[in-house]
């Protein structure tokens, strides 16, 4: 006979309406949350199923595959296999490598209502708040790993969280589930195999309920943390502007340095750019936000860059100035396509009534603007639609078979364009390869 079901491993009050996917690797943790979830009612009518990230890192990753392929089988689960490549030269180990490319999985095979599920038990709690300790981080790292959370668009759920190694691996051997083993897991050079297989156990030595202890000092810190980060999205409402990605470097600069980090910081995950470091925040304190107003101050990470100009500091993706001696003929009976991506488009007319000219700034441009009679340095009339520097260097060019600027992508036209583009009840739409984050 199983062992009966243990009070904590009963269907908890939060258990989500929406479909579920677990994330299952075939040990003993996700075993047993497959198991679990398959037992309660109507789950597999509302679209149970599992996700298995094959890394191909280990020579019996292909065997590990086939006993998750025959047990959601007898499960009666179905079961995606999502093969990864991990990078090798990510500079950042093999372990944060392996764990980055299991996290774009997920997000790709998703579905849109779907909700992930993964096997986080008191223990993982326990080691990622110490690991998270002795790396020094705040309140924020110290929450350690959320029941809910998200993971970009989608929320990920972690029913486990508060219950002990044992109590799962007492589920499984009374109802005979097989699961597997990773050899890995048993070699200390890495830091959380460190942490379970010669600290914790030393810990529990002196104080046997070192697990829980730990696990609830990470939900104190998840409480703090909340309490933060409500007056950071209030503080990041009073210096936002009307574009996202735009911040006011006035309002920021009226904030405390400790408060303005973790609003910088908030921004950042907002957008959904990769997590700002410790440098980064120091790199922008220093050098960004103190900058002059027509300086070109950057930090730049991952792809992705916060620059300062005029009072306003952006964020968004970091893409090197097309070849600036590129051109190339336009009719308009088709979108031209830009280099390093965007595209130009003629919506409303036909073609233009002869071939244009398309290519990038050099510098010194005059245009003839509407209702006047003289011309104006094109840059001044880009600086005071406040058009920073670097969407500038993308800026797209059209001209007459002589040379006239006609237009400065769809921000400016000439007098001369814009009355053939009211004529012929046309627009110019610039598809730009820069674009803002929202």
């Amino acid at each position: 006979m199983p062992s009966p079901l243990p009070p904590a491993l009963t269907p908890p009050p939060d258990l989500p309406a929406a479909p579920l996917c677990v994330g299952y690797s075939g040990g003993l943790d996700s075993t047993v949350l497959l198991h679990l979830l398959v037992e309660l009612p109507d789950m597999r009518v509302r679209g149970l199923r599992a996700i298995h990230i094959h890394h191909g890192l280990h020579p019996d990753a292909d065997a590990w595959t086939a006993h998750c392929v025959d047990t959601c089988a007898a499960l009666g689960v179905p079961l995606m296999v999502e093969r990864v490549q991990v990078a090798a030269d990510s500079g950042e180990g093999r372990e944060a490598a392996a764990r980055h490319a299991r996290r774009a999985a997920f997000v790709r095979q998703l579905g849109d209502d779907e909700v992930l599920v993964l096997a986080h038990h008191q223990d993982d709690q326990a080691e990622t708040f110490l690991l998270r300790a002795l790396r020094a981080s705040g309140p924020d790292g110290l929450a350690a790993m959320r029941r809910w959370s998200q993971l970009g668009p989608h929320r990920v759920w972690r029913p486990l969280l508060d219950i002990p190694r044992d109590v799962l691996r007492t589920y499984a051997v009374g109802h005979g589930l097989r699961w597997l083993e990773d050899p890995s897991n048993t070699d200390t050079t890495f830091d959380r195999n460190f942490l379970r297989n010669r600290v914790m156990p030393l810990l529990r030595e002196r104080w046997p309920g070192v697990d829980s202890a730990f696990a609830q000092s990470a939900r104190h810190c998840e409480t703090a943390a909340a309490l933060l980060h409500e007056d950071d999205a209030r503080h990041l409402a009073d210096v936002a502007t009307a574009d996202p990605a735009v911040l006011s470097r006035t309002a920021l600069l009226h904030l405390p340095v400790a408060r303005r980090a973790r609003v910088l910081r908030l921004w950042a995950t907002r957008l959904g750019l990769p997590p700002l470091p410790a440098e980064g925040v120091s790199r922008i304190e220093d050098e960004v936000l103190p900058a002059r107003a027509d300086a070109r101050a950057m930090f730049a990470w991952d792809g992705m860059a916060v620059r300062s100009w005029r009072d306003l500091l952006h964020a968004g993706p970091l893409h090197p100035p097309p070849p600036a001696d590129w051109s190339a003929h336009w009719v308009g009976d088709a979108p031209l396509a830009l280099p390093g991506g965007g595209a130009l488009t003629l919506e409303g007319a036909p073609r233009f009534q002869s071939p244009l000219t398309v290519g990038m700034r050099a510098g010194g441009e005059r245009i003839t603007l509407p209702g006047r009679t003289h011309t104006h340095a094109l840059k001044h009339v880009l600086q005071d639609l406040g058009v920073p520097p670097w969407e500038r260097e993308h800026l797209p060019l059209l001209r007459t078979a002589g040379g006239e600027v006609l237009a400065a992508g769809d921000l400016v036209y000439s007098a001369d364009f814009d009355a053939w583009l009211r004529q012929a009840g046309a627009r110019l739409h610039w598809q730009p390869a820069v674009q803002r984050t929202a």
